[in-house]
This record gives C-alpha cells, structure tokens and sequence, in this order.
C-alpha cells in the first residue's frame, strides 16, 4: 500500500533551508538595524554596520581565494573583529579556527599546520608569539593584522591591516550558504588526554541549535547586553557570538578580564548578562568587598566548570548577579547541560541552594539526552546520587568529530553516545553532578591542561627519572598541576629549578605550581597509581 505521506512532500528550497546562524545576522541586520550591537572603547557599531563590514570581511576572503572549506585562523582577545568574524568567515564557506591566546608557539604552530589555516587574523599584541610560530609552519597562511586601539605593545608583523583588508571586500556581497547544515563551521582545539591538541569539528547545525539553546535555558530575552568576560577562543565564546546576534542584544567587548574593567562595564552599559569560569567569578566576589556594585540592573551569570563555593555565590548575590550553572565540553559546542532551577527552590536556605547550584543538571532542550553509565558495559548506574559512572551524551550539538582522527573519532561515539570522559553521578531527580574526571584533565581557571603534555616537558629534563602531573586543588583557580618526581641519583635539582625549566618549555598556567620529589606509587606493571597523587596533592 502506498505511503501517502511518503509521496509529493519532498524538501525543496520553499521549504527546507539548512540551518546556519549566519542568518541571524542577516535578520537582525534587517529587524534592528539602528540598535547597538558592538561597544568597544569608543567604538560603536549599529547592526547595518556589522552585517556590511561582516560582507565585506566574506567579499575579502573570496577576491583571496578562501572558499569552501578553507580554514581561516584568528588570534585575538575579545575585539570586534573577532565576533566579525564568527559571520564574514563562514559567510565565505569557510571554517573558523579560534587559537587559545595562552598558548606557546610551539602549540600554535601545530594546530597552524594540522587545521591547514590559509588565512591567520592576529591581534597586534600577540605578534611575538605569532612570529615565533609561523617560523614552525610549513605553508605560510596570509597574515592579517588587528590593529584594536585599546592594544597595548606589539607589532604589526601581516600582509593587511584589517580595516583595510575590509576595504577591499564589497558592503553587498551575498553570503554563501552551507550546501548542508552539516557542513563544518568551526575548528576548536582541545588537549583532550595527550599533548597534541585535538581538532573538534563544528557543524553549521549545532551552532544555531546551540546559540538558541542559550537563549532557552537561560530565559534570555531579546536585546540583551552581553559583557564579554568568557574567550571567545573557547568553544566560539559557547556560540554566544550567535546568540546575541539572534537576539539583537549588544556585544560589549572586553580585552582584558580584570574585576575594575568588570564592574566598569556592568554600570556604564547596564550589562545584563556574562559568561565566565568560577575564578572570575571569585575576583568579583573579592573586589566586591572593598567596592560596592554601582549598577541598579539585575546581571546573570552563567558558569561552568568547578562547583562555585557557597560563598562565592553568597557574594554574587549580594551584589545583585543570580549565578547559573551549566557543564559541557568543546566536543558538544560548549555548554549542553544546565542545572535547571526551580523557582521553589529560590526560598531554600543559601547552604542548600548552593548545593543544588552544585550539580551540573540536565540536558539543553537542544540536546538530546544524557546517561551516567558504567565506561565498560554502558549499563546506566542507579540515579541514587552515590553511584560513579561517566557522562555520555548524545543530540545535536554534539561535534562532527576530530580533524583527521577517524580512530578517536570513532572511540568517542562508541555505542551512539560521546563519551565525555568526565564520572559523575546521576540524583533520583535526574541531575547529574560530576565526581571526578577519568582522563586526568587539569582544569585550571576554565582552561584544560594535559597532564601528558606537562609530563612530557619534565621528563626532558636530565635530572628527572620519572614523573607523574595531577590537579591540586586551589581556591583561585580552581585545580592547579602538581607534579611529582623521582630525581636521578646524585641529582640536586631543586623544585625552582624544575618550575624554572617548565616556564621555558611551557604556558605559564600549563607549569607546575608546587614540586614534590618523592618515589611514585606504582602497580605491578609499573603504572603509576595517580588516584595516590591525586590524594597526597589534596593534603599538600
């Protein structure tokens, strides 16, 4: 029997159009053009302005040469330019790769190389280790430069300025659609558990399913005033780039995340919403108590990452900022998971909010599910609160996979979950809360540090026989890596010389903050037992 719904009701371009969040600006350029939607210093560009320069910046690329699929790198704080070009890049059909300002040339150099970039945007200041970088690189990408007026030092080192690289792209040109919503957007690298970064792939799809799932799970409403205290660099900024262009909110950008600059912003552009790890909440906590807030506005926060103390709410509270708490990975686009809060919960005591804020929560209502499932069988544990698997998600806004890395990419989706590596537990009410991390992933102020990598730099040194790298707990940054070491015999490297030896090899927040030279704890196969370290570096 014939399927009448199966016959004459085929997608065509009526009624299908892949999904992108390039058409967000597009709408809102049209909706709002006058409304503000770039502050930065004395910058301010209306939503027309930002849609031609965004053209312009697609235009450009193209009389370059970048098309489909080409990789177009950017170096930069939080500037303009960089939420530019979340649109002109993709506009172009290309893939935006955003390079962690923190990293050494070395890092840099890899990822210039394994993600192909033909173009590189950089910010002026980061010239030195750009330079120092591009002397790694096998084909050398074009170079343009970002010369910001808050920039502070460094050279121009590029072929074009940007604004003038702008000028040469036309205010009209027509934005290339993705052929499919499942076409790349976006390349983020992460450390994952080895030394090489790891290339994750974003598609067109998950982008605007995420950037909307920001505005649900935080009830965002529209023109919101975005102050930019998270990277942009990490997981595109968790596509709020996106979500605050869907929302003709304002962009206010940020260079440097200093508490001054912080409460700064928050009074002079009535900010209502920011991102950020725990430590930047914890600065404002402690600047809070010697200056008192000068706005009158309500500002939410959201936050991932480690638990926020009690305290730390407590502060954010007082201060007029209700906190939110949400878990994700750049592997699913940032955040995916929200601790959900239910408004009877907002008369509990601050003891037992906090404890609720604790938990990660449930999944996005773009995400499709969440399991915390033993690693091995992936039979789901009770959701009793106490019993430890690791966190599997699955929906879409979970990543295409890793750059030419079929075999990870393959682990990763094992059994039609990804497998996030992180142990939690899952509560009778359905809310997860994280335990531990199983792929000893170091999570320092919001960012993710190799435990190998850094063991790799201290076994290179001559002095060290064997080496082991943990989180130490810490109350500013949240974890800091403690490395323990066996010296060779005869030795007489001191801790200094060793955190000495790292800050020349390493990122200054990759480096080691104490040194404790004792015999590892080892198996009977000689693997040495971290969950010991892990212990004796709570207690240091």
């Amino acid at each position: 029997m014939t399927n009448a719904y199966a016959s004459g009701l085929g997608a065509n371009a009526a009624n299908y159009v892949p999904l992108t969040p390039i058409s967000f600006l597009r709408r809102t350029a049209s909706v709002y053009p006058d409304r503000v939607g770039i502050v930065h210093g004395e910058i301010r560009r209306s939503w027309a302005e930002i849609y031609e320069r965004c053209r312009r910046l697609a235009s450009a690329l193209s009389r370059h040469g970048i098309g489909r699929d080409d990789t177009v790198a950017i170096m930069a704080p939080n500037v303009p330019a960089f939420i530019e070009a979340h649109f002109g890049v993709p506009m172009c059909g290309a893939v935006l790769n955003s390079l962690n300002i923190r990293l050494d040339p070395e890092a840099i150099a890899f990822i210039l190389n394994h993600g192909e970039a033909k173009v590189l945007l950089t910010d002026r200041e980061f010239s030195g280790t750009i330079e120092a970088a591009l002397k790694h690189v096998e084909t050398k990408p074009l170079v343009i430069d970002i010369d910001d007026p808050l920039a502070e030092g460094g050279a121009l080192i590029g072929v074009y300025e940007y604004e003038d690289f702008l000028a040469m792209g036309a205010p009209a040109f027509e934005p290339i659609p993705p052929q499919n919503e499942w076409d790349a957007i976006a390349l983020n690298y992460t450390s994952g558990t080895t030394g090489d970064p790891k290339g994750v792939v974003y598609h067109h799809r998950g982008a605007y399913l995420n950037a909307l799932g920001n505005v649900v799970s935080w009830a965002m409403p529209h023109f919101p005033v975005y102050l930019w205290t998270l990277p942009m660099f990490h997981c595109n900024g968790w596509c709020f780039p996106w979500t605050i262009t869907a929302m003709a909110g304002t962009h206010v950008c940020l260079r440097k995340v200093v508490p001054e600059a912080i409460f700064k912003a928050i009074a002079d552009h009535a900010v209502t919403h920011l991102c950020g790890a725990p430590i930047v909440m914890s600065m404002m906590a402690e600047f809070s108590a010697s200056h008192p807030r000068n706005w009158d506005q309500p500002v939410s926060m959201m936050t991932a990452g480690a638990a926020p103390p009690a305290a730390v709410i407590g502060a954010m509270e007082e201060i007029g900022i209700s906190v939110n708490h949400v878990y994700g990975l750049t592997e699913v686009f940032g955040p995916c998971v929200v601790c959900a809060w239910h408004p009877e919960w907002d008369s509990l005591p601050l003891e037992r909010r906090t404890v609720l804020k604790a938990r990660q929560g449930v999944p996005y209502e773009v995400q499709e599910d969440i399991m915390v499932a033993d690693p091995d069988s992936m039979e789901p544990v009770p959701p009793d609160g106490t019993s430890i698997g690791e966190i599997f998600l699955r929906g879409n806004i979970v990543m295409k996979g890793y750059l030419k890395n079929p075999e990870t990419t393959e682990a990763a989706f094992a059994g039609g979950w990804f497998h996030s590596g992180d142990l939690a537990v899952m509560h009778p009410n359905g809310y997860v809360e994280i335990k531990d991390r199983s792929k000893d992933i170091i999570i320092s102020g919001g960012e993710n540090i190799s435990s190998v990598e850094v063991e790799d730099v201290l076994y290179r040194h001559p002095d060290i026989l064997m080496a082991a790298v943990v989180a130490k707990p810490d109350e500013k940054w949240g974890e800091t890596p403690c490395a323990f070491v066996e010296l060779r015999a005869g030795s007489s490297a001191t801790a200094a010389d060793i955190m000495a030896f790292c800050r020349e090899r390493l990122a200054g927040y990759k480096c080691p903050k104490f040194v404790v030279f004792s015999e590892l704890p080892k198996t009977s196969t000689g693997k040495v037992q971290k969950f010991q370290l892990r212990e004796q570096a709570k207690s240091l």
